[in-house]
């Protein structure tokens, strides 16, 4: 009896997916390609369970296919934003901030230390071959356990207590990851902006891996690219992230279809792309994205004057007044987002400066608390942006389940008084002209490096420059290129840089809390040790101050943990410290981010969150579901 009800179970999915399939609306940008017989029907392309985007869920329109989305970036390198914005991934996030299956088809977690995945059948890459567990297993054993092709060995995220897990092919179509302690990260490590990936397209780079490619065929490759050996010519073809490889297979909605260099770039969409809607129509409903590039410094000017479809990126809330006027002369929208950082701008005390006698002023949390009160933020609130955001430490928002006043009213303060008198305690005596002095005499000059991106960064500089002379402290900013400051932070040689806050200031209890502990080295405050975590003692220094020590402690408590209930417990001591402590000064957040639309681009979100990671900035609201309501080509 149970053998019949399986088989009449199986029987109706079978309908079930071949009805959806008959009700397949073919791509009218293909239609020529399948009546030649170059590309199979849409029926064909599809995974026998597509995902299908539930619009009307999601506030949004159908639409229909068509017409191009033109966006403007500042450099050739922004190609990667693509990959950000389209948004394919092993699972995402969704409005909500819940963890959806979308390249894959499920997948189950079992005490929070294995976990299973399963693709979709008949998913393929965009060249038309099929996607499976075989593209997991060359990626792990071919590559991530390479020493050639992966130096440090496998992704941190895929590291637990130093440990790799145990990788096992089920079948053609399933796979499963299994570590002896949890591994909270390893799903939001994939949902990312930038994510871990753990599949490579087997079928195409095969080639120019030296185990199965042909020995002479490599070598002429890699005198052709112009690289030092194989190892080189693989990385340079496989890069999944930045699109530059034309001929690399994707699962993106968008493939790039331009080599660089070039002042324009334009991604094609994917035949083979994984998402419906329920109207039957594949998406994406674009057919194409152009990237232009231009100068970053005319970005605004450029999307004023209506020539970007879709644009955010390269502009800012001081920009806002000039685009709106533009709506009146271009039929362009100009939104509102609000950004989920922890603060807009934010000062960095490097706590592993070079410098002994500063880096022990620096590591006073009384002298951190004194920098914090000593910032007027009401007044960066009102001249910088309007009084529209929230006055705050480093800290998450009130969007965020974990949000507390304290942690925003954490020595946030402007308190003279109190600075002086932390100052005073620490010894920092004034001189005759009213400037402090370290201990060896130097005069209290604080060196603030920044890589010079933003004219806001400093409009705010310039205030707390202000409010730290009535405490008797000089602030020099000092700029540099955005490789050459980071470089120098992590070696050592920045007193205090600035940059935004945390940032994921929307967290839930069960997002990861590393930002909050030394565990990479692009932390600005302890490049060092966070270096030293991030490489498992192989480099950097191991943090040498008790509240570090313990934040790390809890971080990996929370790692371990699969009590809800416990983890946000963990979050709130780490945020605790970490706004007690002053680690990064943080001054506003809850800032708004322009977004410019073309009127007719449909299912754009007039109230969104504009953040990285989560989110991928557009990608967490589906590009693939905009469209235009007119044609637009």
């Amino acid at each position: 009896m149970r053998r019949l009800w399986l088989i009449l179970a199986l029987l109706t999915v079978l309908c079930t997916i071949g009805d959806a399939r008959a009700g397949l609306i073919e791509t009218p940008m293909f239609e020529e390609a399948v009546a030649r017989g170059d590309l199979p029907p849409v029926a064909q392309r599809i995974p026998e369970r597509p995902r299908v985007i539930d619009l009307a869920a999601m506030g949004k329109l159908p639409g229909r296919h068509g017409g191009r989305i033109v966006t403007i970036m500042g450099s050739q390198k922004d190609i990667r934003m693509m990959t950000v914005y389209g948004y394919a991934r092993l699972v995402t996030f969704d409005q909500q901030m819940n963890l959806v299956p979308d390249i894959l088809d499920s997948y189950e977690v079992e005490e929070g230390r294995i976990f299973t995945l399963h693709l979709r059948p008949g998913h393929k890459w965009s060249d038309g071959h099929p996607f499976t567990a075989e593209d997991f297993r060359f990626y792990w054993e071919d590559v991530a356990l390479n020493e050639e092709l992966s130096r440090g060995g496998p992704p941190i995220e895929l590291l637990v207590d130093g440990k790799p897990p145990v990788f096992e092919v089920l079948d053609e179509l399933t796979v499963r990851y299994s570590w002896d302690q949890p591994n909270p990260e390893f799903l939001t490590a994939i949902a990312g902006a930038l994510p871990v990936y753990l599949y490579q397209p087997a079928h195409y780079l095969k080639q120019f891996h030296i185990r199965y490619g042909d020995p002479e065929e490599i070598e002429r490759m890699v005198k052709a690219e112009n690289v030092r050996g194989w190892s080189s010519l693989y990385t340079r073809k496989s890069r999944q992230y930045r699109q530059e490889n034309v001929d690399l297979p994707s699962l993106q909605p968008w493939v790039i279809a331009t080599t660089a260099p070039a002042e324009q770039f334009v991604f094609k969409r994917n035949p083979y792309f994984h998402r419906i809607d329920a109207n039957g129509r594949q998406l994406p409903y674009v057919d194409e994205i152009v990237m232009a590039i231009a100068s970053s410094a005319i970005i605004p000017a450029k999307t004023g004057s209506g020539e970007a479809d879709l644009q955010a990126r390269y502009i800012r809330f001081d920009n806002y007044t000039f685009l709106k006027e533009s709506e009146k002369r271009q039929p362009i929208d100009v939104m509102l987002w609000r950004t989920a950082k922890g603060s807009q701008v934010a000062l960095y005390p490097n706590l592993n400066y070079n410098d002994p006698v500063w880096r022990e002023v620096l590591r006073d949390v009384r002298f951190r608390r004194a920098l914090s009160l000593a910032i007027n933020r009401h007044e960066i609130n009102q001249v910088v942006y309007y009084g529209l955001v929230h006055e705050s430490a480093d800290t998450v928002l009130p969007e965020s389940p974990l949000y507390r006043p304290d942690y925003r009213d954490a020595w946030t303060q402007f308190d003279l008084d109190r600075a002086n008198a932390l100052l005073d305690e620490m010894g920092l005596e004034r001189g005759p002209d009213g400037i402090r002095h370290l201990p060896d005499g130097r005069p209290l000059d604080i060196i603030v490096e920044t890589a010079g991106e933003s004219t806001e960064e400093t409009d705010v500089l310039q205030l707390i420059r202000d409010s730290w002379a009535e405490v008797g402290i000089r602030l020099y900013p000092r700029t540099s290129q955005r490789d050459v400051f980071r470089n120098r932070v992590f070696s050592g040689m920045t007193m205090m840089s600035v940059w935004s806050g945390l940032a994921n200031a929307i967290p839930t209890a069960d997002m990861s809390p590393r930002e909050l502990a030394p565990t990479t080295q692009q932390q600005l405050q302890w490049p060092l040790w966070g270096q030293y975590f991030e490489t498992g003692g192989d480099a950097g220094e191991p943090p040498d101050m008790e509240e570090p020590k313990q934040l790390l402690e809890l971080f990996r408590k929370w790692r371990r943990s699969t009590d809800r209930a416990e983890k946000q417990a963990v979050w709130h001591q780490m945020l605790s410290i970490f706004t007690d402590q002053v680690y990064s000064i943080g001054t506003v957040n809850g800032a708004w981010q322009p977004v410019v639309v073309r009127r007719n681009l449909r299912n754009v979100p007039e109230d969104g969150i504009y953040n990285w990671d989560p989110g991928a900035y557009f990608g967490m609201y589906l590009p693939d579901t905009f469209w235009f309501d007119d044609a637009n080509t």
